[in-house]
């Protein structure tokens, strides 16, 4: 993510781990609350993968992200089944054993019970040695973290009680700052001024995203960035540019992510 300046933002991966969301079995829906979240931390989230329950698969996509990212978060494949291989896969990795977390048998003995602790369930207390865990209010189950790689549940009520109590504890950046101009013009009609325009902010993302609302045809121009002065300025170039094709914006929204 050349297009910010070095230093004002993290950039991460995410992996998503499951058959069942490539059957089309389970909808995603885990991805866009996470980028939104990230965003607001000043993190940007810079690649996608889904992967099957596959553990060669999983483990060379972990070692393939954990490589080229700053942070790596995973959901999926860390509750009592067979088929849950994640802690296992991120040992693999690592090239480090499984082992028992006391905390974590703890965690599930005080939420289920003894009796009702059955082996899969005892499962999930297995981290890779040299993890941390990450708490789980709401099942118990925790997820881990070792070095870069962050490890919640698929289950989105828990994954986002996880990525919270992640975010509240890892560095941020600045905070990601965006603003958008809607207008009626086709995109073929400026696309020669919008790359002129993103190479004279080169610290900004500029996008620009067709949308049919009502019936008609629009466009949503977005520029993204951490510099609010820089921002501004480019949004005023932009409205200009618009303009100048002979269409007023129909609205501006700007929007401040993060805190």
């Amino acid at each position: 993510m050349d297009e910010y300046t070095k230093g004002d933002v993290y950039v991460a991966a995410l992996i998503i781990i499951g058959n069942e969301i490539l059957a089309g079995r389970t909808q995603d829906t885990n991805t866009q609350w996470i980028a939104s979240r990230l965003t607001d931390h000043g993190i940007v989230l810079g690649e996608v993968r889904i992967v099957p329950d596959d553990k060669e698969m999983i483990v060379k996509t972990f070692n393939d992200l954990r490589a080229n990212f700053e942070y790596v978060f995973s959901t999926g494949g860390v509750g009592p089944t067979h088929d849950d291989i994640t802690a296992d896969c991120v040992a693999d990795a690592f090239g480090v054993p499984l082992e028992r977390s006391s905390e974590a048998f703890a965690m599930l003995e005080e939420h289920y019970g003894l009796e009702e602790l059955t082996p899969p369930r005892a499962k999930m207390s297995m981290i890779p040695k040299g993890s941390t865990l990450i708490p789980n209010p709401v099942t118990a189950a925790p997820g881990f973290v070792i070095e870069n790689v962050y490890v919640m549940a698929g289950v989105p009520r828990i994954m986002q009680a996880m990525l919270d109590h992640v975010l509240g504890a890892i560095k941020s950046g600045k905070p990601i700052l965006s603003n958008t101009v809607a207008c009626s013009l086709p995109e073929s009609a400026i696309a020669a001024d919008l790359a002129e325009l993103q190479d004279n902010y080169p610290e900004l993302v500029l996008g620009s995203y067709p949308h049919y609302r009502g019936g008609m045809l629009g466009l949503s121009l977005v520029l993204r960035g951490t510099n609010p002065e820089m921002l501004e300025k480019a949004t005023d170039d932009l409205i200009a540019l618009v303009e100048k094709h002979g269409d007023e914006p129909r609205a501006l929204s700007i929007r401040s992510t993060g805190s």
